[in-house]
C-alpha cells in the first residue's frame, strides 16, 4: 500500500545514529554529514517505487556528493516478514546498484522511528547545521519511472540548500511503500 510522508518540518534537527553498513563499517550521522548538507534516504530492496528509480537515486546521490552533500541510505524494514530486505540481501543490492554512498541497516527500527520515516523512498535533506530543509520527492515518478527529462526535485532542492542553507518552501511529498514495521 502506498504511503505519503508529512510535509517538511523546517529546522527539525537530524537525530544521531550509529548503524552497520553493507561495506562492513559502522556509520554515525557525523560520519555521513557533508560540509554543505546531508541527505538521509530510507529505501529497501524490494519496493517497486524504489526499484523504479534506483538509478536516479544513485545518480542524484553521486551528483549531490560532488556538491558537498553527505549521503546515506537506510533500510529499516522488518526482514522477518520481508526477507528480501535482509542485511545479506542489502549487501547484494548495494553492489548490484553500485551505491556510491553507505547503505545502512536499522535492525531495531529505532532510527526510522526517530526520523518518523513513512515510506520507501523517503528523503530527508538537511543543511550544514543538520536542520531539515527538504522532505519531498525525487521527481514526479511514482510506481514506474517517469520520462528521463523530469525535473530533478530532490537534486534542485538540495543544490539550493548548498547555496542558501534553505530548502524550497513548496515541496511535493514522496510516495512509496510503507515502512514494514515489526509487530509490537
Amino acid at each position: 500500500m502506498a504511503a505519503v510522508p508529512p510535509v517538511c518540518d523546517f529546522g527539525w534537527k537530524a537525530p544521531d545514529f550509529s548503524l552497520p553498513a553493507t561495506d562492513g563499517k559502522t556509520y554515525s550521522l557525523s560520519d555521513i554529514a557533508g560540509p554543505k548538507g546531508t541527505l538521509v534516504i530510507f529505501i529497501c530492496n524490494h519496493c517497486p517505487y524504489v526499484l523504479a528509480v534506483i538509478d536516479r537515486i544513485v545518480r542524484d546521490g553521486r551528483d549531490l556528493q560532488e556538491l558537498g552533500i553527505g549521503v546515506a541510505a537506510i533500510c529499516a524494514n522488518d526482514a522477518t516478514s520481508h526477507p528480501a530486505d535482509s542485511f545479506d540481501n542489502m549487501k547484494v543490492k548495494a553492489e548490484e546498484w553500485g551505491l556510491p554512498f553507505p547503505y545502512l541497516r536499522d535492525e531495531d527500527q529505532s532510527v526510522a522511528r526517530a526520523y518518523d520515516a513513512a515510506c520507501t523512498p523517503d528523503f530527508f535533506g538537511f543543511n550544514s547545521d543538520l536542520e531539515l530543509q527538504y522532505r519531498g520527492r525525487l521527481d514526479a515518478s511514482r510506481r514506474e519511472a517517469g520520462p528521463d527529462d523530469l525535473r530533478r526535485d530532490l537534486y534542485e532542492a538540495m543544490k539550493q540548500v548548498t547555496e542558501t542553507g534553505l530548502g524550497p518552501r513548496e515541496q511535493v511529498p514522496s510516495m512509496g511503500c510503507s515502512i514494514k514495521w515489526k509487530a509490537a
